[in-house]
């Protein structure tokens, strides 16, 4: 019938949870690409079609993957930056290997389909301003004083020096890792003991 509206099913369903779950199992262990309606319906125990019922697309499943992982990342952060010690826990989660091999899925993924990309780049903006309020308010302008740099740096660096351990040691490489991180801590022991 021309303009019938497809019906989807309900976000909050057991089967739809299934599903995902499913395609983030074999997105861990088989990589993103092994992920088609196909296998994720078998991984699941479940037809294809119903499958392609919660999710019409490929590109809809892989999206909800990537913001269940976002939504995780986020209750990580959140958790974090309610510790005694927030910039110290947060750095912890940056360098936490639990998460690599869905981390480097999620980088291919967003290389290959732009709608995850764009939903990766607007969750990783609004995490680095959250990142930066919390640094901002623990250490205003003793930061730039004690280190000589801004709230964000300091974001970007802990990140970036996060994600390079993270992303080496899941090839096996640790070369400069343990020096890095005492820097880093050396960094974190500065700026706590001026609090």
């Amino acid at each position: 019938m021309a303009g019938a509206v497809r019906r989807i099913g309900a976000e909050t369903s057991a089967t739809r949870a299934r599903i995902v779950e499913a395609a983030v199992d074999l997105i861990r262990d088989e990589g993103y690409a092994a992920a088609s309606t196909r296998r994720v319906a078998a991984r699941a125990g479940l037809k294809p079609s119903l499958v392609h019922y919660y999710f019409p697309t490929t590109d809809d499943l892989l999206l909800e993957v990537c913001r269940q992982g976002a939504a995780d990342s986020d209750g990580m952060i959140e958790q974090a930056l309610a510790s005694e010690d927030p910039v110290r826990a947060l750095w912890g989660f940056f360098v936490d290997t639990s998460r690599t091999a869905m981390s480097l899925e999620f980088m291919a993924l967003a290389n290959h389909r732009p709608a995850v990309r764009e939903k990766m780049a607007e969750h990783s903006v609004a995490m680095r301003a959250r990142q930066v309020a919390i640094i901002e308010h623990l250490f205003g302008d003793r930061l730039k004083s004690v280190e000589g740099f801004e709230p964000a740096g300091l974001a970007v660096m802990l990140a970036g020096i996060g994600r390079c351990i993270v992303m080496e040691e899941g090839l096996g490489v640790t070369a400069g890792h343990a020096q890095a991180r005492a820097i880093v801590e050396s960094w974190l022991d500065r700026l706590g003991a001026k609090s």
